[in-house]
C-alpha cells in the first residue's frame, strides 16, 4: 500500500490582494481524470473566482491539467466547476456578494481523508494599495525578527 501524501494547493495570491472573512468548504463536482490530476498535484487556484448562477455557485478559471495517462476521455482544463455547499450556506454567500466590495475567492484546494477533492472558499473584500504596502513591511518585519532569533540560537 503506497503511503498517502497530504494534496494542498493554496491561493497564497488571495490573501495578499483580499481581506479574507467568512471560511467555508465547499465539495467540487470534478470528472475521473480530473481528480487524478489533483491528487497529483497537477491544479492551480492562482486568479479564480466563484460567481452565482441560477442560485447555484460555480468555480471559474480553476486550472486542472490534462491526466497524463487520460486518452479522449480527458477534460477540458479551464471550464466552469459547481460547487456543493447547502442551501443556507449558499444564500448567506449570496447576500453577502450583493453588498459592495465582497466577492468569493478560493483559497485551498485539497483532498480529505475519504479522497474527496473539496475547496476552501472565503469571503472577501479587496483591498486599498496602501494596505498591500503594510501587508508587505509586517511580513518584512516579522523575517528580519526570525533572522534576529535565529543568530542569537
Amino acid at each position: 500500500m503506497k503511503g498517502k501524501t497530504k494534496i494542498e494547493i493554496k491561493n497564497r495570491r488571495a490573501a495578499f490582494d483580499y481581506e479574507l472573512s467568512d471560511r467555508v468548504v465547499a465539495g467540487i463536482v470534478l470528472y475521473g481524470t480530473e481528480i487524478k490530476s489533483i491528487k497529483e498535484g497537477k491544479a492551480s487556484i492562482a486568479d479564480t473566482f466563484c460567481t452565482f448562477d441560477n442560485g447555484e455557485l460555480w468555480v471559474r478559471n480553476m486550472q486542472i491539467s490534462a491526466y497524463r495517462l487520460g486518452t479522449f476521455y480527458n477534460h477540458e482544463v479551464k471550464r466552469e466547476r459547481k460547487l456543493l455547499l447547502n442551501r443556507k450556506e449558499l444564500r448567506r454567500l449570496e447576500r453577502a456578494t450583493k453588498e459592495a466590495g465582497y466577492t468569493i475567492v478560493p483559497t485551498l484546494l485539497f483532498v480529505n481523508d475519504k479522497g474527496l477533492a473539496k475547496l476552501e472558499i472565503a469571503l472577501a473584500r479587496g483591498k486599498k494599495q496602501y494596505d498591500k504596502r503594510e501587508s508587505l513591511k509586517e511580513k518584512e518585519d516579522r523575517r528580519d525578527i526570525d533572522r534576529e532569533m535565529k543568530r542569537r540560537l
